[in-house]
């Protein structure tokens, strides 16, 4: 997991050959903008725009996930969220079966940790970070980009 500004975004370009083009796109668009929805950016570039109300930790911790297939870089475009957080190789209680079609396996365990984010920050969470979002008293929109691995 890495959490950062987007000011710093660049020290993190050579971790993926994508980074740099998901960085791009939200450093040459005005992603306030945006409306709610997904479309692709690029090839094995997903952008997702997500807007909704904020939820308790124990709501949000009922979707504890990780993926296999993609790297998620999360940024709150209207914050702060607060974010949960483990170690994948210390979850030992799986809810339910890994989704190939949807890229999730969902946990049971709770978080190490949680961190807050506020605008123009993000966090790239890797296959091994499980995590949930959109913690918040107050409403959210944001983006996911997903970079496959």
């Amino acid at each position: 997991m890495i959490v950062d500004s987007l000011q710093n975004a660049a020290r993190y370009y050579s971790l993926h050959p994508n980074f740099k083009k998901a960085f791009d796109y939200v450093n040459q668009n005005d992603i306030s903008t945006l409306e709610e929805g997904a479309f692709e950016i690029g090839e094995g570039l997903k952008v997702i725009v997500i807007v909704g109300e904020g939820t308790t930790k124990e709501e949000s911790i009922k979707g504890f996930e990780c993926h296999d297939k993609n790297i998620d870089i999360q940024i709150p475009i209207k914050g702060p969220e607060t974010f949960a957080w483990k170690p994948r190789e210390k979850c030992i209680n799986p809810n339910g079966e890994y989704s190939d079609e949807r890229d999730v396996r969902f946990f049971y365990d709770k978080p190490d940790m949680f961190f807050e984010l506020q605008e123009k920050q993000f966090t790239i969470l890797f296959p091994e970070d499980v995590h949930s979002a959109m913690i918040s008293e107050s409403p959210l929109k944001k983006i996911v980009i997903k970079v496959k691995v």
